[in-house]
């Protein structure tokens, strides 16, 4: 073949360039790559706000060459950028991210649990892939048996679950996809004496996990009292710390709004809480808890909340965020008196679980406040580092650091979730989902298009003859609950006396050789037969010494010695 034939000429249709054909022929042919301007979408994700710098003490120098040397030095913090979650209908009161940083989790005074998994969101989809009401998972909306979610926290050693505490005296394990695998047992309420009780008989109203052990957690009760629990047995805490109030006179009890449990030195732990009489009290970390190693009185004003505590990471120092509106710093080897504290306005009032936690490496402290502002703070001497806003007047909530990402998760009053990063600080995380190319939209993400908003069916639906006349059927239900649609059976309502009954699987989960009752009696002593033969326990002492029985062949045509003949 010649080299000419090779060549082969494709003859181009001959338009003018202002022909408006052009725009209907395709450029090029084959499936195209779509490809994201990652640094086009990162920028769009750019905070409008600008940074403030690192504020200085007023007994600093302040010439030029020093505040040139000072700005190299300054310290850099991941807030540049944002992403912005909007997945709940009611205010964010906490947020977690599990130890590798893929998933994070957020509760909400909507009684949900929103769960999101970085590695499947786009910037055009941001939202949470379940949502759970973790006491009533099966309902698609709020009911009567749901309860606020107060602090939700993943185990820092395996993030396979995760802590959840409602309004409620039980709190709940869960794992990272949203299933129930622990429920702690309810206490008695009748008994005086809470070290007699297997569980909280009021309120649960914070709790943390143990700074080494993975099966380990802690709660705090409005019973006054700590609970230590491991996750694998849930019928019975594992040990308990009663507090008794100075101030709450002869009853000592009061409500443990907070609790902290960090690692100290040689390896041992430190467990702090404190309480609404304004106490602050401190354990070892180790048992027996049969009284505090260190108690302040008045550490904060008494009958305020006392929300936010976090201990640093070496176990040193304790930082707490009070209803009286002070943050104070305490040393736990010296617990006596704050080293420092600062005014800070309380969001109590409304939102009493308001936290305050340390950065990764306690090289700074960081909580919110009632204007929507982030507030980094000296570990030192509590001064602000960096204030910058988050949501202008709603309040700031709750605030956490993750180590291994370096972003700052917030959740607000306005029902929204901020990730905080800085794209040359940062990894993953947001910064993975602002580098993924959009989705594209499809016609089945647009309910109006495939839905007939009307009647609330899909088009492609079997529609019954005659349901669609207009006063035909009806939907809804009467007052006693029973359907207004005469073809649709009546739901069955869930009563009080319904909730109480004990199902088949609660017993044989919880009552101890429950299985035996659909056993077989004379099979199941059968089992033991030859066991008893051989080793009788009750009969060994006279085995050897009892006689033997021995019987009289008599057959059934003669009649025995002592037969009585009928009278006739």
């Amino acid at each position: 073949m010649s080299d000419h034939e090779d060549d082969v000429e494709v003859e181009e249709l001959a338009l003018a360039e202002d022909d408006p054909m052009r725009k209907f022929l395709p450029t090029s042919f084959g499936k195209q790559d779509r490809k994201a301007n990652i640094a086009a979408q990162i920028e769009q994700s750019k905070r409008a706000v600008e940074q403030p710098k690192k504020q200085k003490d007023s007994g600093e120098d302040s010439d030029s060459n020093d505040s040139d040397d000072s700005d190299d030095d300054e310290d850099e913090y991941p807030v540049s950028h944002e992403l912005v979650l909007k997945t709940h209908e009611r205010a964010v009161t906490s947020v977690s991210l599990d130890p590798a940083g893929g998933r994070l989790i957020s509760g909400s005074l909507d009684c949900t649990v929103k769960l999101h998994d970085f590695s499947a969101m786009t910037p055009t989809t941001l939202r949470a892939f379940r949502s759970v009401d973790p006491w009533n998972p099966k309902a698609s909306a709020a009911s009567s048996d749901s309860h606020p979610i107060t602090h939700v926290q993943f185990n820092p050693h395996a993030g396979g679950v995760f802590l959840c505490i409602t309004a409620h005296p039980q709190a709940k394990i869960m794992s990272r996809d949203g299933d129930e695998v622990t429920t702690f047992v309810k206490g008695d309420m009748y008994l005086r004496d809470m070290h007699n009780t297997k569980g909280h008989v009021g309120e649960v109203l914070s709790g943390t996990w143990h700074p080494t052990d993975r099966n380990l957690c802690v709660t705090a009760g409005s019973d006054s009292t700590l609970r230590i629990w491991d996750i694998n047995y849930k019928r019975s805490h594992k040990e308990i710390v009663v507090f008794k109030s100075k101030a709450a006179g002869a009853a000592g009890r009061t409500r443990m709004t907070a609790v902290a449990w960090g690692s100290g030195q040689g390896g041992s732990s430190v467990l702090v809480s404190a309480a609404l009489d304004g106490s602050l009290v401190m354990y070892s970390g180790n048992a027996p808890y049969s009284r505090p190693a260190a108690e302040v009185r008045n550490a904060h004003t008494p009958n305020t909340w006392t929300g936010g505590m976090d201990i640093s990471s070496d176990g040193r120092m304790v930082v707490t965020r009070g209803g009286d509106g002070l943050i104070k710093l305490w040393d736990t080897r010296k617990f006596k008196e704050p080293l420092v504290q600062v005014e800070h306005p309380s969001t109590s009032d409304k939102y009493n679980m308001t936290n305050i936690r340390y950065s990764p490496n306690s090289t700074s402290i960081i909580t919110g406040s009632a204007t929507g502002h982030l507030h980094i703070l000296n570990p030192g001497n509590l001064r602000p580092e960096l204030v910058t806003p988050i949501t202008p007047g709603a309040p700031l909530i709750t605030v956490d650091w993750h180590p291994k990402l370096n972003q700052i998760i917030t959740g607000s009053a306005n029902s929204e979730v901020h990730v905080l990063y800085n794209p040359t600080m940062s990894s993953r995380g947001a910064v993975e989902v602002m580098s993924k190319a959009p989705k594209k939209r499809h016609i089945d993400d647009d309910p109006s298009r495939t839905m007939d908003q009307t009647l609330g069916i899909s088009g492609d639906s079997i529609v019954v003859p005659g349901s669609q006349v207009p006063g035909a059927r009806k939907g809804g239900v009467t007052a006693s609950g029973k359907s207004k649609d005469p073809m649709r059976p009546q739901v069955q309502q869930i009563t009080p006396f319904m909730r109480s009954q004990q199902d088949e699987k609660y017993i044989e989960q919880n009552i101890p050789l429950s299985k035996m009752l659909h056993e077989d009696p004379r099979e199941a002593l059968l089992k033991y037969a030859d066991v008893a033969k051989s080793d009788p326990m009750f009969t060994n002492a006279w085995k050897s010494t009892q006689p033997v029985t021995q019987y009289a062949d008599v057959s059934d045509e003669e009649e025995g010695p002592d037969k009585k003949k009928v009278k006739r």
